[in-house]
């Protein structure tokens, strides 16, 4: 599984990154983390508002940094 954080390294992308993590790790899945911080990178998604979380290249979130337990329902 692909997990890729979208945003520059404001707090909540930041929280984003650890919750996404966290419960991947929680979850026992095999995992790549990935953070884009490239505005253009980032603008071929289709995502205008950051944070994003991106899992398997589908965008699954934008603006905001979700709990770990709400990560852990998209990535299950």
């Amino acid at each position: 599984m692909k997990i890729q954080i979208l945003g520059s390294c404001c707090r909540k992308c930041a929280k984003l990154g650890e919750n996404a993590e966290a419960a991947a790790k929680e979850l026992g899945v095999e995992y790549e983390f990935e953070r884009i911080t490239d505005i253009s990178e980032i603008m071929k998604f289709g995502v205008m508002m950051t944070p994003g979380l991106v899992v398997d290249g589908e965008v699954r979130s934008v603006g905001k940094a979700l709990s770990v337990e709400e990560i852990k329902k998209i990535l299950a």
